[in-house]
């Protein structure tokens, strides 16, 4: 009896954690990882400052949680749905259209969460930063390896797989900038230059 009833508050504990944490990305999103505080969310959420103290510690932690709240969206929308498609180009191609779904049609409310981040933490070291740049760099080491297995298949002959994923990165990244500024005209020319180096 008593280890159900301590794994029932361990569960809502996680439950808690991750619903407040995902809270802690959407405001990220719009005001950057500075504007996530302990006081901040709990004022949004409706919850004492204690409560969530108690599940994070401190501001570091709740910025890296919501870090990792936004890596498990990004992979629940884009990579995992992607897994499915045959390797090669194919699984490129829906991996770059899933990409720019996530960019043009956000979950967040101030759009990609890594493409804010990366910006705002670039020049600023620490836990914080260092687990952003972790998040970028296992992406785009996730897309090299595409890219690679797709010229293992005799697809994409003669490209450089890393500058290739670094060019998708740039793509993409500065249509989620263009989109934040107002402006939709790019996405259709980011596509067009995407179909050109898929092909």
């Amino acid at each position: 009896m008593a280890e159900t009833t301590t794994d029932q508050r361990l569960a809502k504990g996680a439950r808690s954690r991750a619903s407040i944490a995902r809270h802690a990305a959407d405001v990220a999103s719009v005001e950057g990882l500075n504007g996530v505080s302990i006081g901040r969310l709990a004022a949004d959420l409706g919850i004492s400052k204690s409560g969530i103290a108690t599940l994070f510690g401190s501001k570091e932690s709740l910025q890296l949680a919501a870090v990792q709240a936004a890596r498990e969206v990004f992979t629940a929308r884009v990579i995992e749905p992607s897994l499915g498609v045959p390797r090669g180009v194919p699984r490129l191609r829906a991996l770059v259209d899933r990409w720019f779904t996530h960019v043009t049609e956000p979950v967040f409310p101030g759009g990609c969460f890594r493409t804010a981040t990366l910006v705002e933490f670039d020049s600023r070291p620490g836990p914080v930063r260092d687990a952003v740049a972790a998040d970028h760099e296992d992406w785009i080491e996730f897309l090299t390896t595409e890219i690679r297995k797709a010229q293992d298949q005799g697809e994409l002959p003669g490209r450089d797989a890393d500058a290739l994923a670094f060019e998708l990165d740039a793509i993409i990244s500065a249509v989620s900038t263009a989109r934040q500024l107002g402006d939709e005209t790019t996405v259709h020319t980011a596509r067009a230059i995407v179909d050109r180096l898929l092909t």
